[in-house]
């Protein structure tokens, strides 16, 4: 798996995913808040499997 996000996108990622969840676990939200995994686990390890699937990144390109 190579990286495919920048880390901007990375800090957002992680950010709404523990926002989602910490909206879930107080009760604020339903249990679709949950889905604020997703964000989270992409953003620490780096890798988008849907940004691979359409051939995306937004890492910078090296010259």
């Amino acid at each position: 798996m190579k990286t495919n996000e920048h880390a901007i996108d990375r800090a957002l990622r992680v950010i709404a995913g523990l926002v989602l969840i910490g909206l879930t676990a107080t009760g604020t939200i339903g249990v679709w808040g949950w889905i604020g995994v997703l964000p989270l686990v992409t953003g620490l390890i780096g890798f988008c499997p849907a940004y691979a699937a359409l051939g995306m990144s937004t890492c910078a390109t090296k010259k």
